[in-house]
């Protein structure tokens, strides 16, 4: 039995949520999380300037560890982590998308930018209704933020050109679940069309 789904209504005003576009995640020369992803740093170049353009909330996640103690269990299963200490310079937003002042990058040490984070209050502060989420990795922290995102009851868009994975098989089997279940999946045009 196909699960009934729908697309949506726009929300009233979007807030841009950039996942670890990081160069742990941007750079495979510097880290083994990262993969080719000048494809989708690039999108995030027309999603950031369609938003600055528009004055519209513009926030970053990245992911680096100070203590041994944080997020044991995560690292534990996933010990590619471990390159991603404080101070190591692999928690940089990728110079090519780099934040202007007044846009946040919040530091997390799980998936979902919200866990742990005060990312919900800050996009509530900042009067949004509705998230773009953008970055890397799909399969990862993309669909944990996105989920999390909808369970915070903002409205959800996740571009297809603007996310990104390590595995192409992992890539298209999250797209296709989030747009089931939890966000819009749509192009990179049809989204920055819902900001006018």
């Amino acid at each position: 039995m196909t699960l009934q789904t729908r697309r949506l209504a726009a929300a009233r005003r979007y807030a841009l949520v950039l996942v670890d576009l990081s160069l742990g995640f941007t750079n495979p020369a510097l880290s083994p999380l990262a993969s080719q992803a000048d494809d989708v740093v690039n999108a995030n170049v027309r999603l950031l300037a369609a938003f600055r353009q528009r004055s519209l909330p513009v926030f970053y996640t990245t992911v680096a560890y100070h203590r041994d103690d944080q997020a044991r269990v995560f690292r534990d299963k996933l010990p590619g982590l471990e390159v991603l200490r404080a101070g190591s310079g692999l928690e940089d937003i990728d110079l090519r998308v780099a934040p202007r002042e007044g846009e946040p990058v919040l530091v997390k040490h799980w998936a979902s930018g919200f866990f742990a984070t005060d990312l919900a209050a800050r996009l509530r502060a900042a009067d949004v209704d509705g998230v773009v989420v953008t970055g890397l990795t799909t399969s990862g922290c993309v669909r944990a933020t996105a989920l999390d995102a909808l369970q915070n009851d903002f409205r959800t868009v996740v571009p297809r050109e603007a996310v990104g994975d390590r595995d192409p098989d992992a890539h298209q089997a999250n797209l296709k679940d989030l747009g089931i279940k939890y966000a819009d999946v749509l192009s990179l045009d049809e989204t920055l069309a819902l900001l006018d």
